[in-house]
């Protein structure tokens, strides 16, 4: 069998600008970065501006397990099967971060005959974006040590600096280091901390301005230190905003690419769902729904993570109203949430099925709460039994939601064609009433136990002595009517990774409260969730190489 980079290579790619005359995008209006890869300019953006919105469907799955589940494989294969029913259909992807691709998870542009390409480029350094963010955000880090270092004119109290340097792979030993060591003009010595790119605060502001006006005043207001008095101390007051611009100024501009089957994709940002905001721009998003009748995107992670925050953090702060939601799972991992070893899933089993369909029963109902309809599908694996089908159908059907069986992996747009279907009668037959879960006007800690209790089942929240104050301080300064951005391990419902299926009544804690003033969100850390991650003992690096001047090993 191939793999999806296999699959990939031996794709014949059109050129993006022959892509991009799909939606009548015209080559003097495209950025290009090779034949394949493409920048939307701003004249662009600025002659569509008055097109009417299409539609907008947002893709999301149930709890990720290592049985797999193929969220981004459905968006891309959902896009090209709508392609094949003659829609303007355009798809709306995050960029993937170099620190999964190196680690647990390999690449992330689909799979099977359901991608986007190239691939590799994609996968690697693509166009320089996150390069851009990383290098922005320490360049802040720099501003900051410099500043004290200078005299120290805005009075920074040391202990209490809250900006992180970044960098986007996963290193566990830059979480907690000492700078400043050496000579006197070295720098003050210090702890320190990096986080992974995709995790920065700068990656949300790029991801939720909408402009560049907008990046700027946002980059201005991120607060990077406290001083002697307690006051904030922002990015602005350091006159670091002109610089960041400087760098992030094509950053802020969307990528084109094309799917296997040559359908449009933007790919754009790339903040994680489990420690950020987990969507892909705002500027990607709003771009491509003037630019096409359907706009297919995806949200990180499992509903509780992803779907949660694009409907209280992203749709609030953009404007934007869902139209329909399509919910992934895999028979193999629901059977997994139903306790079966990976190594059995392959092996009929109703009784573990039946357990473990209460993860996607509890993603289907935190979905109704939001009012947008639901279509639920199964991304297709051959060990799949009939009986197992036709259980989760009517299982689905029950709950009031649509059903389809997607083969996009192997099938490409073909194998999606009864999923765009049963998605354009959902559109055409219901009606979306999105609303966010709570109102901006509700106290951090209403908001944190509403998200807790309603969406992941908890039936309490604890915090430490140390997030009650940080929660007091952040009202205090006049952020509590922003959303909260809950950072969760991705694995469960709740704040234990091993709790699979529906847990119910548990208790989640809240360690650590801050506020990203830049992104307009406050952040609230769970249970052992890192902000920079390690690598595993076999991390995909070791698997990747480069042979007879192609990449190998990235899947």
């Amino acid at each position: 069998m191939k793999t999806d980079i296999q699959i990939a290579q031996e794709t014949t790619m059109e050129p993006i600008v022959s892509v991009a005359e799909k939606l009548d995008i015209q080559a003097d209006e495209l950025e290009l970065y090779g034949k394949y890869k493409a920048k939307i300019s701003d004249e662009y953006r600025e002659r569509i501006k008055e097109n009417e919105n299409g539609k907008l469907i947002l893709v999301t799955a149930i709890n990720p397990t290592p049985a797999g589940e193929g969220k981004t494989t459905i968006t891309v294969g959902l896009g090209e099967a709508f392609a094949k029913l003659n829609k303007k259909a355009v798809i709306a992807l995050r960029e993937p971060s170099l620190g999964p691709c190196f680690g647990i998870k390999g690449g992330a542009a689909g799979g099977g005959y359901a991608q986007v390409v190239p691939m590799e480029d994609l996968n690697l350094h693509f166009t320089g974006d996150f390069h851009a963010i990383t290098s922005a955000n320490n360049l802040l880090a720099a501003l900051l040590d410099n500043h004290i270092q200078q005299g120290n004119e805005l009075n920074i109290d040391t202990r209490q600096i809250v900006w992180k340097r970044c960098l986007d792979m996963n290193d566990r030993v830059l979480r907690n280091v000492v700078v400043g060591l050496g000579n006197k003009t070295d720098g003050f010595v210090r702890e320190d901390h990096f986080v992974i790119t995709v995790a920065t605060e700068i990656m949300a502001v790029l991801c939720l301005a909408d402009s560049m006006e907008d990046l700027k005043e946002r980059l201005s207001r991120m607060i990077v230190a406290y001083d002697y008095s307690g006051n904030p101390v922002t990015a602005g007051q350091l006159k670091a905003v002109g610089a960041m611009a400087a760098l992030l100024k094509d950053a802020i501009k969307p990528n084109m690419i094309q799917t296997l089957e040559h359908t449009p994709a933007l790919v754009h940002g790339g903040p994680f769902a489990n420690i950020a905001h987990g969507c892909n721009s705002v500027i990607a998003t709003k771009t491509a729904l003037k630019m096409a009748d359907y706009v297919i995107t995806e949200a990180g992670f499992g509903a509780d993570l992803g779907a949660e925050k694009f409907f209280d953090i992203k749709c609030r702060a953009a404007g934007l109203k869902p139209d329909a939601v399509v919910l992934v799972a895999t028979i193999r991992a629901l059977k997994y949430n139903g306790g079966v070893a990976k190594a059995d899933l392959n092996t009929e089993n109703l009784e573990a099925l039946k357990s473990g369909i209460r993860n996607l029963e509890k993603h289907i109902e935190n979905i109704q709460i939001y009012g947008v309809p639901v279509v639920v599908t199964l991304n297709a694996f051959v060990s799949d039994t009939d009986a197992e089908i036709a259980f989760v159908k009517e299982f689905v059907e029950a709950k009031g939601c649509e059903f389809a069986l997607a083969k996009v992996w192997e099938k490409g747009g073909e194998g999606g064609i009864e999923l765009a279907k049963k998605v354009l009668n959902t559109l055409e037959t219901k009606e979306s009433y999105y609303k966010p879960l709570y109102e901006s006007e509700l106290p951090i800690r209403e908001k944190i136990e509403t998200i807790a209790k309603k969406i992941y089942g908890a039936g309490s929240v604890s915090y430490t002595g140390a997030a009650l104050k940080q929660i007091e301080k952040i009202e205090a300064m006049g952020f509590g009517n922003f959303p909260v951005c809950m950072a969760k391990n991705q694995y469960s419902l709740s704040d234990d990774p091993t709790k699979l299926g529906r847990p119910e009544g548990f208790d989640i804690n809240i360690r650590e409260v801050y506020v990203s003033a830049g992104a307009g969100f406050v952040v609230a850390l769970t249970g052992t969730i890192m902000t920079m991650p390690g690598l595993s003992k076999t991390p995909a690096a070791y698997g990747i190489d480069v042979e007879n001047g192609q990449i190998t090993g990235l899947f």
